[in-house]
């Protein structure tokens, strides 16, 4: 079967790579049907989280078909449409049973203490082989994957595989409350998703902060009101459009990619056929464009964050940022009595009731899909999303004709 396959820093492939089979009586064989690509997916390639092995497939939202499940696995059949969680979990321990199933003491090999297991990512995560193939085995099947209506799309249910639950987690880990003045940095996926569900969850005022004018332009048409960090300093806007108070709640959905990247050259990305196309590889080359304003040092999101909100107020971080981060303006947030959480997303705790959303009409996540590209165009998609391209905000995979 053909799958995106990571070989190297800069360099990933279409292969062809053995069909998975049941390998734990837990296990599920899905034949996928939409795929996608991920912002952390583009950390990997350009190299800012390290430890991913050569070989591994690619990708961790999936959209698929059961086609063989283990004699463990008692509510799915064959034939069964399904969506498949990011982050794998056994759904038995204590830490999912309270709904933190991206801390889950089993799924990772490496011990109870190893941290977020997930599809495609680095050997410390597993590693598990992704989403972005043909076919994929789901392990814990029997709460990894959620089985889909038939009036939900692939299109609509690739959306609730990660970036729809992570954006719900932000603005649930910000406190938002009816009323809440909210700022967003960053309007990505997961950023526009945050956005959308701070207005489920009935904020007040939404500022959304970024630079990219298509972006910005859809966070508008959800409601928010812009700042373009460019053209005007965001933590200046936000204080004097809030009476000078700041804001109640902000969640930073851009994580390591708010850090000045200055280690070298930008290395490429090379297909199966050996062509070279451009991609962030460690490093961010000098005049490449990049999400946030340049500058050594900690992250610009976070210290934004901080300093545009107002005393006592919620800071929630899920933007991506490697264990080697650990610069953050701690004094300012303590000396404003600031509230911090943050953490990786345990998406199966919130795609149920996501999906309900979506299948009862409250919200189609689709507004944020804008790319949809057969598996054999990955390499260019990857090129096209990475270089942040006019349009290019969510690219869907399809594995199958």
């Amino acid at each position: 079967m053909k799958a995106v396959v990571f070989h190297d820093v800069g360099d990933i492939r279409i292969d062809d790579v053995p069909e998975p089979k049941i390998e734990e009586p837990t296990d599920a064989i899905v034949r996928l049907t939409a795929s996608a690509i991920c912002g952390t997916d583009l950390h990997f390639v350009r190299g800012s989280f390290s430890g991913m092995e050569a070989g591994t497939i690619l990708g961790h939202e999936g959209v698929g078909v059961v086609e063989d499940v283990g004699s463990r696995v008692r509510n799915f059949l064959e034939g069964d449409r399904v969506v498949i969680g990011s982050t794998i979990a056994c759904g038995f321990c204590s830490y999912c049973r309270a709904g933190y199933f991206s801390q889950c003491d089993n799924a990772n090999p490496h011990g109870n203490r190893a941290g977020t297991t997930f599809y495609g990512g680095p050997g410390p995560s597993g590693p598990w082989n992704g989403l972005q193939a043909e076919k994929a085995r789901i392990p814990y099947a029997p709460v990894g994957m959620v089985k889909l209506p038939d009036n939900v799309t692939d299109d609509q249910a690739i959306l609730l595989s990660d970036i729809f639950p992570t954006g719900w987690f932000g603005a649930e880990l910000a406190e938002i409350r009816s009323g809440s003045t909210v700022a967003v940095f960053g309007c990505g996926p997961v950023g526009q998703f945050a956005i959308a569900s701070a207005r489920l969850m009935g904020a007040g005022r939404i500022f959304a902060v970024d630079r990219h004018e298509d972006r910005l332009l859809m966070a508008q048409r959800q409601g928010a009101e812009i700042v373009n960090f460019e053209r005007e300093d965001p933590v200046t806007t936000i204080v004097e459009l809030t009476g000078g108070i700041g804001v109640d709640r902000a969640i930073d959905a851009v994580g390591v990619d708010a850090e000045h990247a200055h280690h070298g050259p930008a290395a490429s990305v090379a297909n199966k056929a050996g062509a070279a196309v451009k991609a962030a590889a460690a490093a961010i080359a000098p005049g490449h464009s990049h999400s946030w304003a340049p500058g050594d040092g900690p992250s610009q999101a976070l210290a934004w964050a901080v300093e545009a909100l107002a005393k006592a107020g919620t800071l929630a971080i899920i933007g991506v940022y490697p264990p080697t981060c650990d610069s953050f303006a701690i004094g300012q947030a303590m000396n404003k009595n600031l509230t911090l959480k943050m953490g990786n997303c345990p998406h199966r705790k919130y795609i149920p009731r996501l999906l309900g959303l979506v299948a009862s009409g409250v919200i189609d996540p689709t507004k944020i899909l804008t790319e949809v590209e057969p598996l054999q165009n990955a390499i260019q998609a990857y090129e096209a999303f990475d270089s942040r391209l006019p349009g290019w905000l969510k690219v869907e995979l399809r594995p199958a004709a």
